[in-house]
């Protein structure tokens, strides 16, 4: 079966919303400056925390709100923080309502920045399938539209842009990733198939697309740690499975600790804030979870920083 998202479906999405988010920087960094190994080429970050709302998420709700039909009733979406920030900004900017269904345990700056463009936002007790339940009763009783963080197509096209961007940006040999629901990397690796080297990365207490890929397809799975509320859905997309079975080429897992040391280190030699689930695909280099081959240049997503600047969880 053809999969839900396209390469084409990614070109076709970036013009569209081009003109409504940020074509973030990327920067070069000597492998060295990172404690790496120096023999490495420079590493290449793309900034996409930068983005409009502090998050790749701006990508996926723009294109969503752009091209598909949205009642008087508004938009509605469930999520951990990021996702709900991007579909606020989105509505906000086309005039339209927006209610955001938030974890209990979601960061007040997250939180904060959804209500900050002008939504309601929902505290649900329980993981992301309570999450997806309010969610769901509030889309049949009002008519909403519903924009899913990760499972829908025009979230998945929208997300991918960022590997358009990126390859245009840097010559790179390899993308490190990290994964949530997939939304991101589902997106991307539609754009990149077989052009570049796709590595999926997991915290070892959320570890959905590690699971699924090893089951054979999207299973239950923890939804722990300190980047559970923008890594943790406890399981991957039903569409963008098929994509990372057939593009990813391998999933690693890092514990919590080489996340908060990829977040200091980011802040101590770049200057650089992001979340704990920003961080998580430099951790997988720092910890040794996945260990380039020689020569091969590496790109690094930073993707999200909606987080308290001064608390790294010490």
């Amino acid at each position: 079966m053809p999969h839900a998202v396209t390469r084409k479906d990614v070109e076709d999405a970036y013009p569209i919303i081009a003109p409504h988010v940020r074509k973030t920087p990327v920067i070069t960094v000597a492998s060295a400056d990172l404690g790496l190994d120096p023999a490495l080429p420079d590493i290449a970050f793309k900034l996409e925390q930068l983005q409009h709302t502090g998050s790749f998420k701006a990508r996926g709700a723009t294109l969503n709100l752009k091209t598909r039909d949205v009642p008087a009733a508004g938009v509605v979406g469930a999520s951990g923080g990021n996702h709900g920030a991007a579909l606020a900004f989105a509505a906000e900017a086309a005039g339209v309502p927006a209610n955001i269904f938030v974890f209990d345990f979601t960061p007040a700056a997250k939180a904060d920045r959804i209500r900050g463009y002008g939504a309601q936002v929902h505290p649900v007790s329980g993981g992301f399938d309570a999450l997806m339940a309010e969610t769901d009763a509030f889309q049949e009783r009002t008519g909403a539209l519903l924009v899913h963080a990760f499972d829908q197509p025009k979230t998945l096209a929208g997300q991918g842009t960022v590997a358009l961007e990126f390859l245009d940006q840097a010559p790179l040999d390899t993308l490190i990733i990290a994964v949530g629901g997939g939304g991101q990397i589902g997106g991307m690796a539609a754009y990149v198939e077989d052009r570049a080297k796709i590595i999926a990365v997991e915290p070892e207490a959320a570890p959905t697309l590690y699971n699924a890929l090893n089951a054979g397809g999207p299973v239950q799975s923890p939804a722990g740690g300190i980047a559970a509320d923008s890594l943790g859905p406890g399981q991957v997309g039903d569409l963008m499975y098929p994509i990372a079975a057939d593009f990813v080429d391998e999933s690693v897992l890092v514990p919590d600790d080489a996340i908060r040391a990829a977040r200091r280190l980011l802040w101590d030699k770049l200057r650089l804030v992001v979340e704990p689930g920003g961080a998580t695909a430099l951790a997988a280099l720092l910890s040794g979870a996945y260990v380039p081959g020689a020569g091969e240049r590496l790109g690094v997503l930073l993707c999200g920083a909606n987080t308290d600047a001064v608390d790294f969880g010490d």
